[in-house]
């Protein structure tokens, strides 16, 4: 199976979308989703059901310049991008959308692992080709490009199981209830610290975003004030440890980081001034841009190799964590960044033909 334990050194690399964007080149397709065309220009549909944090905006941003490559090739002509917070119903009507739009492809990520299936067979009898990013469905007409979401976040349960012990006891900040990828890191997660003998005496969501992980892990830690640690996924880490200054506990309760430059800056300060010690696993926004190599290339008729795909998951690598001995190397990478921005990594085109015959 290719990439879903590949990792090792990798290379790093916003706008918000919201309703539907069609970025048009002046060359038209020739036709439309299913025509059977394995040449192109292709016409890639984009669904995504949620809006509310950074990551979906550096992902579509990532998207889009690499979609203006590929249009510059003449490989493609339109992005047509349905964004915004909607439910599964709504999730639902903006793949109608793309079908309507004659779309040749359509990358989703999707709200849920099962609740599309019908639409997606929709899209599929249209002849069109469906790849999820970020977190798996389960319908046999998608092709997942995603990391390993349960493995992503059982690399920073296993540190801060190792950091609190056997015994420990920690709070956790989740996503969003339900949410497959929240799902699935929990999953991973739980595992860890079940192995483990560490306890979790609360766990509560707010919904990726920082502002909303301040004042849960605050709630938490009222709530439960002798812990010696706080697992929290990523997007909501800078808020978290906002929590524990404001509560004058950086010193004495341990936290799981993130890889991105608000946190990393925190990071940054702490380790200068003494023996502060996180972990951040880069969960890549660019994502998106390793499912339009590999959608392109379906769309050209080529084939997965027989370890290309394990079930219908092309599992793409989990970059190198960072830790306490990587991390001046890592952050001097990204720091002219702004704080919002993820360490980022996409499939080459090179690497993506890797998948295929």
């Amino acid at each position: 199976m290719l990439g879903r334990r590949w990792r090792g050194s990798m290379a790093l690399g916003a706008v918000a979308v919201a309703g539907t964007l069609l970025a048009t080149a002046c060359s038209t397709p020739e036709s439309g989703g299913g025509s059977g065309e394995t040449e192109g220009p292709f016409t890639i549909g984009v669904s995504n059901g949620f809006i509310g944090s950074e990551w979906r905006e550096q992902m579509l941003s990532e998207l889009e310049t690499a979609f203006g490559e590929y249009e510059a090739e003449g490989t493609v002509d339109q992005l047509v991008v349905e964004s915004a917070d909607v439910d599964i119903n709504g999730q639902i009507q903006q793949i109608r959308n793309l079908i309507r739009s004659d779309v040749d492809a359509i990358i989703v990520n999707p709200n849920s692992p099962t609740a599309l299936d019908q639409v997606f067979a929709e899209a599929a009898e249209q002849g069109i080709q469906i790849v999820a990013i970020d977190q798996a469905v389960e319908s046999e007409n998608v092709v997942n490009v995603v990391i390993d979401q349960a493995e992503w976040a059982s690399l920073s349960a296993q540190w801060l199981a190792d950091e609190v012990g056997e015994g420990g006891r920690i709070i956790a900040v989740n996503g969003i209830d339900g949410h497959p990828a929240n799902e699935d890191r929990w999953s991973g997660a739980s595992e860890v610290f079940d192995a483990a003998g560490v306890e979790v005496v609360a766990n509560d969501y707010a919904e990726w975003d920082q502002n909303q992980g301040q004042t849960v892990t605050r709630d938490l830690l009222a709530s439960n004030p002798d812990v010696d640690g706080v697992f929290v996924q990523d997007g909501m880490a800078l808020g978290a440890f906002r929590a524990l200054q404001a509560e004058g506990l950086v010193d004495d309760v341990v936290m799981t980081g993130e890889a991105r430059v608000g946190y990393m800056r925190e990071w940054d300060a702490l380790r200068s001034e003494g023996d502060y010690t996180s972990i951040g696993v880069p969960n890549p926004p660019s994502v998106s841009v390793s499912a339009l190599h590999v959608v392109i290339r379906m769309l050209q008729g080529e084939e997965f190799t027989a370890d290309g795909l394990d079930g219908n998951n092309a599992w793409l690598p989990i970059p190198e964590t960072i830790t306490d001995d990587t991390f001046d190397e890592r952050f001097a990478e990204v720091s002219d960044e702004n704080d919002a921005y993820a360490v980022d990594h996409a499939l080459t085109p090179e690497e993506a033909d890797a998948y295929f015959e």
